[in-house]
């Protein structure tokens, strides 16, 4: 148990490339978000879900963008001040469209935290802001660009934060074939996850 951290389900974006609510979409038996569920509910305390609007489907406590067509990192925003308010130091975030993240990989981000805003896994070169670690202390940052006329991206927000980003020669000790970064934002890769869990 990740004790001092809350885990930040991101369920608030429009799925325009898969055409419907990636939350929903079913891998097997179960919804992806209820995958996501699955492997975080018993490593935290405390699991949020971010949406842009209050879901009944939804069963768990849920978070709502404070700022309108922000993107991820207005979702990003209202779990840090939640967290912020709840005096919890620490949120994981995950998008809901990784169904295969790992449980190890998630351990081993959570042993890196010391001295920094921001853990941060790097795949193929790419930062992935979705399956990291973010301290409290990066919330004025995080707001400010929200509030200010730049670009509010959650690559200008790593920008601004002292981060430790860990690359996938270390994430592969906990993740071999790095499957926890197998995101999926069309149906093709959605078809290729059905497929991955026929063959398991």
């Amino acid at each position: 148990m990740i004790s001092d951290c809350t885990a930040i389900i991101m369920a608030g974006g429009e799925s325009q490339r898969m055409g419907s609510d990636k939350a929903t979409l079913l891998l097997g038996e179960q919804t992806l978000l209820q995958r996501v569920i699955d492997v975080v509910q018993p490593m935290f305390p405390q699991v949020l879900v971010s949406v842009r609007q209050p879901r009944p489907d939804i069963r768990l406590p849920q978070i709502c963008d404070a700022y309108p067509n922000a993107g991820p990192l207005a979702g990003l925003c209202a779990g840090l001040e939640y967290a912020n308010s709840s005096q919890v130091t620490w949120i994981f975030a995950v998008a809901t469209d990784m169904p295969f993240v790992q449980p190890a990989l998630i351990d081993q981000l959570a042993q890196r935290r010391a001295g920094y805003q921001a853990v941060v896994p790097v795949v193929h070169g790419q930062p992935q802001p979705l399956a990291a670690f973010y301290a409290t202390s990066a919330l004025g940052a995080i707001q400010a660009i929200l509030s200010g006329p730049g670009k509010r991206s959650l690559r200008a927000a790593l920008e601004q934060l002292n981060v430790c980003y860990v690359d996938e020669s270390e994430l592969q000790a906990a993740d071999p074939g790095m499957r926890s970064f197998f995101d999926l934002d069309t149906p093709q890769d959605l078809a290729a996850a059905r497929r991955s869990e026929e063959s398991v």
